[in-house]
């Protein structure tokens, strides 16, 4: 961790995206294998969960992955960090889709 990290951790990863039609599953169980390996035994990852809507229509998911710093998924992602991380065969599954990150520890009171 870089002392000027103004988020030293952890931070949540949240990849939201809405499946092409008919595509939902095909998408879930894409998050439950190949997403899972994207961040699985990775340096800083402390954990993961992937889930889908249950209202609608059910074609949104979304993928979190919490991190122990910023700089943790820096060092996974590179300079991208920011963009949503698609490996192959993704592209045919989701017709849109975005990635933020969340400062977990100041969303919880300071004893």
């Amino acid at each position: 961790m870089l002392p000027d990290d103004p988020f030293p951790g952890p931070v949540l990863r949240w990849f939201e995206a809405r499946a092409k039609p008919g595509r939902g599953d095909d998408l879930a169980k894409k998050f439950a294998t190949t997403s899972v390996d994207v961040v699985r035994d990775q340096a800083g990852n402390i954990g993961h969960f992937h889930g889908r809507e249950v209202a609608g229509h059910g074609d949104v998911l979304v993928f979190a992955s919490v991190w122990t710093s910023l700089d943790a998924i820096k060092e996974r992602f590179g300079d991208a960090w920011q963009s949503s991380y698609l490996p192959a065969g993704y592209d045919d599954l989701i017709a849109e889709c975005s990635v933020r990150h969340f400062d977990l520890a100041s969303g919880w009171p300071q004893p």
